[in-house]
């Protein structure tokens, strides 16, 4: 059954014609805070505080992303049974045995909303096929975020292709890509970025790791650089600092850095075995954050502008650091969670349903992991208004006082078929929140 479409519109206080200055999220992670002085509703449900909300169909867990009044989003639609995704961690996961290939069709879809009203302005079918490689019990064929550079919108499914579309969904370019064996079957999620005119994209898997650059407005492939990683599941991230702009990137080896034209610039080992987490930075240093639930290593690091070469601290945890190394904490990593800075404070989420604090200058603790009311979280906090906000799995966010002491403020809950993974975004005074089910936008009322 097919819900796109459906859109229940509970305001009528809503904007028709989106305004010059309506707020924009162009790419994953890139809206987490309101710096005006409207914020979003603190509290919300599955009917207080929704502007609109409209039925989404198949699984996707690309966040969605936000231009000229539209919302943009992609999924996959399987013409068979749904294998409905599975919550919270499990050992199990090494079980390669549980992730079969599909064998029914399936449609990797592209959609535009109406950031107003949530209506569907247009649809457009990237693909249609059988899936080449399995996946995670918890993951989709759909979650990188799309990206735009406020012209065209950038599609990526792995193992699939790149799809480009101008914000009208008139098809301009594509390229079919060759499926990769990723490790133990968990498939991929790492979205591409852009940057002056240009698209990078990351394709960390088993058989042939790199990084490749395309030409925004044609498609062509302008270089690539082959990396000695494997499966890992991290986006990258522009890194422009007072002295150059950089691709960073975290891997299972090290996390590294290129400059623009894919030429290495500097380097650190140590992460974990999965490398999740997207590096960020804030007032010119540049974070470094993973983790994993098993294995020990934890690591968060504050790096300075200007390093080259490895720059990684002594293995012994012993000696001196490289002058470019801020800071150094090897305890610390979330698995799955970005981080989020608000002051001067860095406050980690914990999939398993803990939250801490950091000081932003040293790397100190100032609090440690607090249990939260829940657990089984995915997607990364965002904030506004004084709190900090985490949605775990079932679709309950937990706001969180921002300060030095830990101190839950609230909780809000969706519907029961409300399991989310996409990392939520703020526009403005308005929250997208998006669900297996559906996407929500919340706002005062």
């Amino acid at each position: 059954m097919r819900y796109i479409g459906l859109v229940v519109v509970l305001s009528t206080q809503i904007a028709g014609a989106a305004a010059p200055s309506t707020p924009e999220a162009p790419r994953y992670l890139s809206a987490r805070h309101s710096e005006g002085e409207q914020t979003p509703p603190e509290r919300w449900s599955a009917v207080e505080n929704v502007l609109w909300k409209t039925e989404l169909p198949g699984l996707g867990w690309s966040s969605p992303i936000a231009t000229g009044g539209r919302v943009y989003l992609t999924t996959c639609v399987s013409s068979g049974d749904v294998r409905e995704p599975r919550k919270g961690l499990y050992l199990e996961d090494l079980n390669a045995n549980l992730y079969p290939k599909e064998t029914a069709q399936h449609e990797w879809k592209v959609y535009c909303l109406d950031q107003a009203t949530g209506s569907v302005l247009w649809e457009r079918v990237a693909h249609a096929g059988v899936p080449p490689k399995p996946h995670h019990l918890k993951n989709s064929l759909a979650s990188e975020t799309p990206v735009t550079d406020g012209q065209r919108l950038f599609a990526y499914f792995g193992n699939i292709g790149l799809y480009c579309y101008d914000l009208d969904g008139k098809p301009l370019w594509q390229i079919e890509m060759p499926a990769h064996e990723t490790q133990q079957g968990w498939g991929t999620s790492i979205s591409p970025i852009v940057h002056e005119g240009r698209l990078y994209l990351v394709n960390d898997n088993e058989e042939e790791s790199n990084l490749v650059c395309y030409d925004c407005a044609s498609g062509k492939e302008l270089w690539r650089v082959a990396r000695d990683e494997k499966t890992n599941y991290s986006t990258p991230y522009i890194w422009k600092n007072k002295l150059r702009t950089e691709l960073v990137m975290s891997g299972i080896n090290w996390a590294r850095s290129y400059d623009l034209s894919g030429k290495p610039l500097w380097q650190i080992k140590g992460l974990s075995i999965l490398a999740i987490p997207t590096p960020f930075a804030h007032d010119g240093i540049l974070y470094l954050t993973s983790g994993h639930v098993v294995w020990g290593k934890n690591p968060m690091y504050a790096i300075r502008p200007g390093a080259n070469g490895d720059i990684s601290p002594p293995a012994d945890g012993e000696g001196k650091l490289s002058e470019h190394l801020e800071w150094h904490n090897p305890k610390g990593g979330p698995y799955h969670p970005t981080p989020i800075i608000v002051g001067d404070q860095m406050y980690v989420l914990y999939d398993r349903g803990f939250f801490a604090s950091y000081d932003i200058k040293s790397g100190r603790e100032i609090y440690s992991r607090k249990r939260l009311p829940v657990a089984d979280f995915t997607s990364s906090p965002w904030s506004y208004g004084g709190k900090i906000f985490c949605v775990n799995e079932d679709g309950v966010t937990v706001a969180i006082e921002a300060g030095s002491e830990f101190k839950v403020s609230h909780e809000n809950r969706l519907a029961e078929d409300d399991m989310c993974m996409a990392s939520p975004v703020v526009l403005g005074d308005k929250l997208l929140i998006r669900t297996a089910a559906r996407l929500y936008c919340m706002g005062n009322k």
